[in-house]
């Protein structure tokens, strides 16, 4: 297959998920973000914040299941799928705790490549923390610089999502991929 993979990415908190929903509600094929997950199963074995605690393990996990979801994409009869984050955004965070990571990580960011990549940028009017995020606006705001630093460094274009409702942003995508 084919298929163009589609990054919407950010830093936390900026309507990256409620995007993909709508997509989703609007019959895209999407894989959600699983850092989420990753997080969630770390507590089941009794680690509260896996990523502040042991940051290579976390994303080491983080990078086979963003592997795999590029993987699978491959599986699915559309032309089209959106992602929830792409493997860059593992070494951007690991950059922005400055934290060392093995080759194979920027490896796979070079093997692995998307065709357009989206960028939520920090919106305090639709912050929130919760369970799994940690971080707080000043912090996302960092983690924003990280990520598009990190994209760039692989040579992505970068195209910058405007602040409105999750429809209208969702409709900007969709226009810019001729959807």
């Amino acid at each position: 297959m084919n298929t163009q993979r589609i990054v919407i990415t950010g830093g936390p908190g900026t309507g990256k998920s409620s995007i993909i929903n709508e997509l989703i509600s609007r019959d895209f094929i999407c894989f959600k973000e699983v850092s989420r997950q990753v997080t969630l199963d770390a507590r089941k074995d009794g680690v509260e914040q896996l990523f502040l605690t042991k940051p290579r393990l976390f994303s080491e996990l983080l990078l086979k299941a963003r592997t795999q979801q590029f993987k699978e994409a491959d599986t699915i009869a559309e032309t089209i799928v959106f992602l929830d984050r792409g493997l860059p955004d593992v070494l951007a965070y690991m950059d922005y705790v400055k934290s060392d990571y093995p080759k194979h990580f920027t490896d796979s960011c070079e093997t692995h490549v998307y065709h357009k990549v989206f960028v939520l940028a920090p919106w305090q009017e639709i912050f929130v923390s919760d369970s799994e995020r940690y971080e707080n606006f000043d912090q996302a705001v960092e983690i924003h610089h990280s990520l598009l630093e990190t994209y760039k460094r692989f040579g992505y274009e970068l195209i910058d999502v405007p602040f409105e409702s999750i429809a209208n942003r969702t409709d900007f995508i969709l226009d810019h991929l001729n959807l």
